[in-house]
């Protein structure tokens, strides 16, 4: 048994340095240049210390898209998880038809983001886009969607929201599926309404899974880049800028290698800090509270 174990450990291993060579590598040397100045000036890693983080404490604009990404993978998860679960409710119901909704409802989810986006940014255009030409049938005049801040970042969201409602839809449904009969069919013969079974019944038994699938999309939205990137630019000034997109203009734009870095180190640290708590207060107020 012991040498059995030994062999696939053997076997196992070639995989295991490659998967580990593949994730440590890359942030190992992304702390590296963190403490560099490299960028187009000076190329190479000649070694500063902690400037890049000093720099980055004092630096407005990063803690702003900080906060304006959290608002807007806030608000977009809230509204995928609550359309996904009524979707998925609405399936689970056998309706007619539910093979090729379950399809129709796939197909964002399944579109390229980058495609996607340059068709959402054509439907919202200001002079050329279908949607002014709509609400100026009830006499609104033209909105200026991607041009006013409160605008533009209605639409960030509602492009999120257009394309991973089906993520929420998918594994909403998969734990609605698997849910036992049982307690279902009790809750009915003591005479419980569709709403009254639903907040005792369903909504308690799915939320392990719906815990698993919010830090899921939690994780995904806090790294939002391509649709601000086609949809906005990050405008109107930097009003729909999250810290992805910051992070890839001070490295990839202006090469500053170093303190994108520097950038990127600390996001990633905050958004574990801030996920794991998230985490563990959805178990304690969900999961738990079922329990």
């Amino acid at each position: 048994m012991y040498g059995l174990t030994r062999y696939k450990l053997f076997f196992l291993l070639p995989g295991l340095i490659v998967l580990l060579a593949i994730i440590l590598f890359p942030l190992v040397f992304t702390i590296r240049v963190s403490f560099s100045g490299w960028d187009a000036m000076t190329p190479g890693l000649g070694w500063i210390g902690g400037n890049n983080y000093g720099r980055l404490l004092a630096d407005g604009r990063f803690w702003q898209s900080l906060g304006r990404l959290g608002m807007i993978a806030s608000t977009a998860v809230a509204l995928e998880y609550a359309l996904g679960f009524a979707l998925a409710l609405l399936v689970w119901r056998q309706i007619r038809f539910r093979r090729v909704v379950r399809v129709l409802f796939l197909i964002p989810m399944m579109t390229t983001p980058v495609v996607m986006a340059v068709i959402w940014r054509t439907i919202f255009h200001e002079s050329l886009g279908p949607v002014n030409d709509f609400v100026a049938l009830f006499g609104i005049p033209p909105v200026q969607w991607l041009t006013s801040p409160e605008w533009a970042t209605f639409v960030v969201i509602l492009v999120d929201v257009w394309q991973w409602t089906p993520f929420m839809f998918l594994l909403l449904l998969a734990g609605l599926l698997s849910l036992p009969r049982e307690p279902l069919l009790a809750a009915a013969i003591d005479g419980a309404g569709p709403i009254r079974a639903f907040l005792n019944v369903t909504f308690p038994a799915m939320a392990p899974i719906s815990v698993g699938a919010i830090i899921i999309r939690l994780i995904e939205a806090s790294k939002i880049m391509e649709t601000v990137y086609v949809v906005t630019s990050g405008g109107p000034g930097t009003s729909t800028e999250t810290s992805s997109y910051y992070i890839f203009i001070r490295g990839l734009r202006d090469f500053q290698i170093g303190y994108a870095a520097a950038l990127s180190i600390t996001y990633l640290v905050i958004m574990i800090v801030l996920l794991t708590i998230i985490a563990k207060v959805l178990t304690k107020t969900l999961v738990k509270a079922e329990g």
